[in-house]
């Protein structure tokens, strides 16, 4: 049953609410580029996942025309 917040003292209040903080995410480097990545994603940077190429790389003269 729920208790009315004036009779919870402060320390009480406050011990329970420790456990709600947040955690840093969580973050590998590529092993082909060294950029960050997320864990199970495809590197933005150079398009490979588990070392297979999974995104084809542009040349820059076909994003040119």
């Amino acid at each position: 049953m729920a208790v009315p917040a004036r009779k919870v003292s402060k320390t009480s209040g406050r011990m329970r609410r420790t456990h709600y903080k947040i955690s840093a995410k969580t973050v590998t480097t590529c092993p082909k580029c060294g950029a960050p990545v997320k864990p199970h994603r495809v590197c933005k940077n150079c398009g490979t996942y588990k070392g297979k190429e999974v995104i084809a790389e542009q040349d820059e003269k076909n994003v040119a025309e």
